[in-house]
C-alpha cells in the first residue's frame, strides 16, 4: 500500500456547535490503483483528499505514506513530503495569474530548489504532453478553462511524485472538456506509474477508475463496479 487512512476522524467544532465530517475511515490505497471516491456535496470527500495529502490534520487516526505516519513528521518535513511525492490538482486550478503556464509549472520545482534551467525543461516537456506546446508563454487569463487545467495538472505531476490526487478536476468543466481532462489523467496515471485518488460528483467518469468508494454520513464503503 502506498497510502493508508486509519481510524480517520475529522470534527469541526465551534464554541456554539460540534460539526463531524466522518469517523473512524479506514481506506487502503495499492500501489499503482486509480481510485474515485464519490459521495453528495458536503459529505467529507475534499477533506479526505485533504489529509490524505498532508494539507489538513485529523481530529483523530493518522495517514501512513508508505508505512509511516505523515502526522507524526515536523512541519518542515510534511512540506517536503507534500512538495516531492504528492501531486495536487483542484477544481478551481489556483494558478497564479501574473506568470505565464510555463512559469506556473515551474514553481513546485524551484520552490524545491531546482536548478532553474532542469526546472524549465522539465516544465515544457509536460506542457507538451497536455497539449500546450503552443501556449507555453501565454498568461493565465489568457488561456481557457480547460487549458488552465492542463497547467495545473502539469503542474501537479512535473516533479513526478507517487502519489496524484485530484479534488474534482473536471467539475468547473464543460461535460466535453471534463472528459478530455479526466481521459488524460487516466492516461499520465498509466504512463508515470502514478498512484491516483480522484474525488467527483461524476459517476460515469468514476466507474472508469480501478475502485470506487462512497463517502456519506461520516462512513466510507467501497462500491462495486458495473
Amino acid at each position: 500500500m502506498i497510502i493508508q487512512a486509519r481510524d480517520l476522524t475529522r470534527i469541526y467544532r465551534t464554541p456554539a456547535s460540534e460539526v463531524v465530517v466522518f469517523e473512524n475511515v479506514n481506506l487502503d490505497v495499492p500501489k499503482g490503483k486509480l481510485i474515485a471516491v464519490i459521495g453528495p456535496s458536503g459529505a467529507g470527500k475534499s477533506t479526505l483528499l485533504h489529509l490524505l495529502g498532508g494539507l489538513d490534520e485529523p481530529t483523530r487516526g493518522t495517514v501512513l505514506f508508505q508505512g509511516q505516519s505523515i502526522f507524526s513528521m515536523s512541519n518542515s518535513d510534511l512540506a517536503r513530503f507534500r512538495n516531492r511525492h504528492v501531486g495536487f490538482v483542484f477544481q478551481f486550478h489556483h494558478l497564479l495569474p501574473e506568470f505565464t503556464a510555463v512559469e506556473n509549472t515551474m514553481m513546485p520545482g524551484l520552490i524545491r530548489g531546482d536548478a532553474k534551467s532542469v526546472t524549465e525543461s522539465d516544465a515544457r516537456t509536460i506542457l507538451e504532453r497536455v497539449g500546450l506546446v503552443n501556449r507555453l508563454t501565454h498568461k493565465v487569463g489568457e488561456l481557457s478553462g480547460g487549458e488552465q487545467q492542463r497547467v495545473a495538472i502539469a503542474r501537479a505531476l512535473v516533479g513526478r511524485p507517487q502519489l496524484l490526487l485530484a479534488d474534482e478536476p473536471t467539475g468547473n468543466l464543460d461535460s466535453r472538456t471534463g472528459e478530455t481532462i479526466f481521459q488524460m489523467i487516466r492516461e499520465l496515471h498509466a504512463e508515470r506509474g502514478l498512484t491516483s485518488v480522484i474525488v467527483t460528483h461524476n459517476e460515469r467518469l468514476a466507474v472508469q477508475c480501478d475502485e470506487v468508494w462512497e463517502i456519506d454520513a461520516g462512513a466510507m464503503k467501497r462500491q462495486p463496479l458495473p
